[in-house]
């Protein structure tokens, strides 16, 4: 026996032998296995619920591969269908409505649309509002839609009309502070046309000359003082079958004129009743009134109406 083995001999003779040995077990018991089983539990319950809650959103919400309820992604952008609330400010390039509706924007108070340079300067606004529509802009254009013609234009310097008619269908007519530059005015079919001013005066002018027509009617002048007719060059030309003056004072036949009317009207050849001619005469200063026509001419003797007159 070497000295190793009888040292290991004497070693495990001298250690003293136990009947029962005692074991110490490894692992959590009791009320910590109890936690841990419960907040494992706990675990397992809260993921059910989330992912129930997760498939409900899913199904109402309606997500999809292309986009989520109304809203649908495509390649050319957003596509919204029904109605949409914005509660922040929107920011697009463009929006179009589908083909067969049309597009409404709708707010509780006003529409304001904003455009801005790449400054961020303020440079166009429209706002609609419950009491007016209002518009902000270098200038206004309202085009047809054939061809892009400008029906309407308005910027700081004047207003432009391009429309092939205005027509206005107000009951008190069109009121014009200032002066009105058009080659033609013309009232509806079976319409009549005033061009009146109530408290001051009506100026019509045009260099090559001012035509009023009335085609199947009457013109009528009225004044309540004095109507003037003048030319400056030319000459006033009244043309038509019958020129009528009324209204004209007659004069009276002098004792000469009168007597050798009276020879006249007692000849036997003028027996029968005749029809009293009147002859037109005018006084120095161009009124003009009626005589009594004699033998000659009468002008000269009952030329005192010219200063009573």
């Amino acid at each position: 026996m070497t000295r190793e083995q009888y040292i290991l001999a004497t070693q495990q003779n001298s250690l003293p032998r136990t009947e029962h040995p005692q074991f110490y077990p490894v692992g959590i018991y009791g009320w910590r296995k109890r936690c841990l089983y419960f907040f494992v539990l706990l675990l397992l319950v809260t993921m059910i619920v989330n992912l129930a809650m997760t498939i409900w959103i899913l199904k109402v919400m309606n997500f999809t591969v292309d986009g989520m309820g109304n809203l649908r992604v495509t390649k050319k952008g957003i596509r919204l269908e029904g109605i949409s609330e914005f509660l922040l400010p929107l920011y697009v390039k463009e929006i179009h409505s589908r083909k067969d509706s049309p597009l409404v924007l709708q707010s509780d108070r006003n529409v304001t649309l904003n455009a801005r340079n790449h400054m961020g300067q303020l440079t166009g606004q429209l706002t609609v509002g419950a009491d007016a529509v209002e518009a902000q802009c270098k200038r206004f254009e309202v085009r047809g839609s054939e061809g892009g013609k400008v029906l309407f234009s308005a910027d700081e310097d004047e207003i432009v009309i391009g429309a092939d008619r205005l027509k206005v269908t107000g009951t008190e007519g069109a009121v014009f502070g200032h002066s009105v530059e058009t080659p033609h005015i013309r009232a509806e079919p079976s319409q009549d046309l005033k061009l009146e001013s109530p408290t001051r005066s009506l100026v019509m002018e045009a260099p090559r000359g001012v035509q009023v027509s009335a085609a199947a009617g009457d013109l009528k002048a009225t004044c309540r003082k004095e109507l003037h007719l003048q030319s400056t060059e030319g000459e006033i030309f009244l043309n038509a079958d019958t020129i009528r003056l009324g209204n004209l004072p007659v004069g009276s036949l002098s004792s000469s004129s009168s007597s050798s009317s009276f020879s006249s009207s007692s000849s036997p050849s003028s027996s029968a009743p005749r029809q009293t001619i009147y002859e037109l005469c005018a006084c120095p200063n161009g009124k003009l009134y009626l005589s009594p026509a004699g033998a000659g001419s009468t002008c000269q003797s009952s030329s005192n109406i010219c200063l009573w007159s």
